[in-house]
């Protein structure tokens, strides 16, 4: 019989960066592959911060899609049921507890429509939002379901470091209800070495590492990146510095606006910050403010160009603070590895970041929070010789984060595991 897997998360495609591209291919693959899917997700907002057309209209209340997949075997099905939530223009500590909480209100009152239906099989949850997992279990307590509990970002602990929550009293209490979730969890997941430590000293248990993933056929390396440089408008002798992704204010990303004007003497550089978010605007008024012109900002660039645009950067930036260096793992780096790009990567020695990219020697790794330390990294990557880097990143890649390789190795070992 068709196995039925249904995902509850806070966001998913179309969303086309973060966890809700990871979360749309994941169920796209299982359809693909034969198994009855259904989600239960929002209207796409991230990173832009507000509902996206075509869901504008209707986004106060609920929608069912049924989303065709291309060459799905034995009539894999993907049903996705969007629920309201609330979405913060300028998003703080305060105004993400009230987004995450109230889509899982919404998203509850869909999972108890949901419940008389026939069974799943399985329920996988995407966390963050942490609490999401109270719903598995509550669908586990009366229909006896395998519940997968897959961490993206460890949340709390990030909600700590960050001191987006300040109350120790809060912070135990959500310690405290995501221990409740990890006891009642059949499988515990996440993405990364460090990010699997952390969970296995809280738990005791044994983590499933299910890493994100490159589509390495869509995302692969091009020549002539010169010609590439005028398509996108700059001279073929610029060296392009690239920031592509979310733009958030915990982010630390004016280090980028700093390095540039050290090294504003250094005509040639372009620094290229391409994205949304809440905090975009800020970043471009201090920009002007600093009379930075060889800053630009650029809009999210459309899928079906992306490979052409990411090709034609010099150096990519991967930008994060301390304390967040093993809380998460930055997802745009498994495309930059996939096309073969020159990551510069501030992470500090010790966290699993640091010792990934340093034990397969494919990127340019810079302390976190260290002005001094990213200016010469950018120096060195622009100026060194780093064919060795660009090679190893495009080989690990191609080895380790293949979406068929590692969606294969999930559907053994947590879809049809206990047949």
């Amino acid at each position: 019989m068709q196995k039925r897997v249904l995902l509850i998360g806070g966001n998913f495609a179309p969303e086309p960066t973060g966890i809700g591209k990871y979360s749309g291919e994941m169920m796209k693959w299982l359809a693909g592959n034969g198994y009855d899917c259904t989600v239960i997700t929002s209207y796409p907002y991230y990173p832009q911060w507000k509902v996206q057309e075509p869901y504008v209209k209707g986004k106060s209340w609920y929608k069912k899609e049924v989303l065709q997949v291309d060459g799905a075997i034995n009539g894999g099905k993907l049903k996705v049921y969007r629920c309201p939530q609330y979405v913060p223009a300028t998003p703080s500590g305060a105004k993400r507890i009230l987004l995450d909480f109230s889509f899982a209100a919404s998203a509850f009152f869909k999972l108890i429509q949901l419940l008389p239906s026939r069974k799943f099989d399985v329920v996988i949850i995407v966390a963050p939002p942490f609490h999401l997992g109270m719903l598995a279990v509550l669908y586990k307590t009366f229909r006896k379901a395998k519940v997968l509990y897959h961490i993206q970002d460890m949340q709390i602990e990030a909600a700590r470091d960050l001191q987006m929550i300040r109350s120790g009293r809060v912070i135990n209490m959500l310690f405290g209800l995501e221990r409740f979730i990890l006891k009642r969890a059949d499988i515990v997941s996440s993405i990364s070495d460090g990010m699997i430590r952390k969970i296995h000293q809280k738990t005791g248990r044994d983590i499933f590492f299910f890493p994100n993933w490159a589509d390495v056929t869509l995302f692969h390396p091009l020549d002539n990146r010169e010609a590439l440089k005028q398509e996108f408008g700059f001279a073929p002798a610029d060296k392009v510095i690239l920031y592509s992704g979310a733009i958030g204010e915990k982010q630390g990303l004016e280090a980028i606006l700093h390095a540039a004007k050290a090294m504003a003497h250094r005509r040639e550089l372009k620094f290229l910050i391409c994205g949304s978010g809440p905090y975009k605007a800020k970043l471009e008024a201090m920009a002007a403010a600093m009379g930075l012109q060889q800053v630009i900002f650029f809009p999210l660039q459309p899928f079906e160009k992306f490979n052409r645009f990411l090709n034609m950067a010099d150096v990519h930036l991967v930008i994060q603070k301390a304390n967040a260096s093993d809380l998460v793992m930055p997802s745009k780096l498994t495309t930059i590895l996939a096309v073969g790009g020159l990551a510069l990567i501030t992470a500090n020695p010790g966290t699993s970041l640091h010792e990934l990219v340093e034990r397969y020697d494919m990127g340019i790794l810079v302390n976190a929070e260290d002005q001094q330390a990213l200016n010469e990294g950018i120096a060195q990557a622009v100026d060194g010789d780093t064919d060795h880097l660009q090679r190893n990143a495009r080989t690990y890649a191609e080895t380790y984060l293949s979406i068929s390789k590692i969606m294969s190795r999930f559907e053994t070992s947590v879809v049809l595991s206990g047949n």
